[in-house]
């Protein structure tokens, strides 16, 4: 048996790798982020494929199901949306692989960071303006490491995606003013990639209301940074003056 951490990318199924469908088409056993992903993607399972939503289930269940299997030849995929190597919790379904000795392999997936970009038509990083992409999200049930609140983040004013916050909209706000000015452009992307998305866009005085009323709470990217204004410092790389290991500039 070989365990298969795919990434279903962020919503649109067109958006997951030739690999991971490939390797999703001949499966034995699909165990899936059912409150994530789009349904879309296991009409490529073949017939007879087990399938298993792991928002009903624990590590444990989950971890069985990798037991159950682990005497036969039986390809087995644990579906994740987005990228998996963010807020996926593999870590601890890769340790117990590797305590019973079964092997395993990683395949990337399209972030929903990557994919809010694209609806907010932004490039992340950009001269003279950031060249720091933090992704991060706010603290919660689950708490966040010592130095890595929002409102330190935020002191280094860099192009922010955070994850998982939505619901926190106001708490949010009060920690990124503890960095950023009250003006700077934040956007919040619901659904990135799915038919139904939709795009709020602000800044940090009035995203707040404007998310609430527009009833977002959850499965949504927010996006903060001077990215979002249109201003930017002209590349140096495709400048016809500079020069590089390809190219001879002007000067």
């Amino acid at each position: 048996m070989r365990v298969y951490f795919i990434g279903a990318g962020p919503g649109d199924p067109d958006l997951i790798t030739v690999k991971g469908k490939k390797i999703l088409e001949r499966a034995d056993v699909v165990v899936y982020a059912g409150s994530l992903i789009n349904p879309q993607l296991l009409e490529c399972c073949r017939p007879g494929c087990e399938l298993y939503d792991s928002a009903l289930l624990s590590l444990e269940e989950i971890v069985a199901i990798y037991k159950k299997m682990a005497e036969s030849d039986k390809v087995v995929v644990r579906l994740h949306s987005g990228e998996p190597s963010l807020y996926g919790a593999i870590k601890e379904q890769i340790d117990w692989l590797i305590e019973q000795g079964i092997g395993y392999e990683i395949v990337p997936g399209v972030s929903s960071f990557a994919a809010s970009a694209a609806a907010l038509s932004t490039e992340l990083t950009l001269p003279g303006i950031s060249q720091t992409v933090v992704i991060t999200r706010m603290a919660g049930r689950i708490p966040v490491p010592k130095g890595q609140e929002i409102s330190s983040l935020a002191e280094h004013k860099p192009t922010m995606c955070v994850f998982l916050s939505v619901q926190m909209i106001d708490k949010l706000v009060d920690e990124l003013r503890k960095g950023y000015p009250g003006n700077t452009s934040i956007a919040v992307v619901e659904r990135a990639s799915w038919p139904d998305e939709r795009i709020i866009r602000g800044t940090l005085a009035d995203i707040a209301e404007k998310v609430k009323a527009a009833g977002v709470v959850r499965t949504a990217m927010i996006v903060v940074g001077r990215v979002l204004d249109g201003k930017y410092d002209r590349s140096k790389l495709y400048n016809p003056q500079f020069s590089h290991g390809y190219r001879e500039g002007s000067t």
